[in-house]
């Protein structure tokens, strides 16, 4: 179940609202503004690049939210958490967690399915509540299609994911967009651990005529790491499974985590 709460400096006041079957649900019940969406880890006590996650409400009290995080995540432990910190551009706040569901074992060993479209964000380097609504048909589409994820196109190159960043590999160098996309925390962080296994990293977003030419690609977010694409649209992506790079990736990934999550 997830619960919801208003934050104010000092304390942090439960709201029950009449939709609540998703983060998502939530958010769209609020008045328009900013958020960040993560994961926990080591029973609630600590989050990737929190830092970056709170920079993204651009009013907020850090050490305050972080202490009214900490005492909201205490009924969850030892088990781990799905957080949403939201400000809206009236100021109010608020913090909604649900426990951590995670992916099955096969999406990460078998890879997933994407399409693209041609969604756009109205500011990409902003991620704002807004968008949720803006793309609420292409994820219902998503779902009745069987499909993992959408990935956002312009001048039919693809930039990112609607909840996501993309990126693939050629000639075992690691390409992703740079501009005209959300700066996710989660990519960054994979950018950082690709170069310390000596790959590659170019900063160049995927033509969709050179679909065909992608030996492994895949996708990235907070709550789920990196998961495998094995085929985008009609186009398979290199031998239809998870290559070499990527599954490397995943393991560096996960080790890096363990190591550098910072405490709530």
């Amino acid at each position: 179940m997830i619960r919801t709460w208003k934050i104010t400096k000092n304390q942090h006041e439960e709201i029950d609202f009449s939709e609540r079957s998703s983060l998502d649900s939530i958010t769209k019940q609020l008045p328009e503004g900013y958020y960040s969406t993560f994961r926990t880890y080591d029973g609630c006590t600590r989050v990737l690049g929190l830092t970056s996650h709170l920079k993204r409400l651009p009013d907020i009290d850090a050490s305050s939210l972080r202490r009214h995080l900490n005492q909201l995540l205490e009924p969850y432990r030892p088990g781990e958490a799905r957080v949403r910190v939201m400000q809206t551009k009236q100021g109010g706040f608020y913090i909604s967690i649900e426990p951590l569901k995670l992916l099955p074992r096969y999406v990460y060993e078998k890879g997933v399915r994407v399409e693209t479209t041609e969604i756009q964000r109205k500011s990409p380097r902003v991620k704002s509540t807004a968008f949720i609504g803006q793309s609420e048909t292409a994820r219902s589409h998503l779902i009745q299609s069987n499909l993992f994820e959408a990935l956002l196109t312009k001048n039919n190159k693809i930039l990112e994911g609607i909840t996501s960043n993309f990126f693939y590999i050629t000639d075992r160098i690691l390409c992703t967009a740079q501009s005209d996309i959300l700066l996710g925390v989660t990519r960054s962080n994979v950018i950082r651990v690709a170069r310390k296994q000596g790959l590659e990293v170019r900063y160049n977003p995927l033509e969709l005529t050179q679909l065909s030419a992608v030996e492994e690609s895949f996708i990235t977010s907070s709550s789920r790491g990196i998961v495998p694409v094995i085929q985008i649209d009609d186009v398979v992506v290199g031998e239809g499974h998870p290559g070499e790079i990527t599954r490397m990736l995943m393991t560096a990934y996960d080790d890096y985590v363990l190591k550098s999550a910072e405490k709530i």
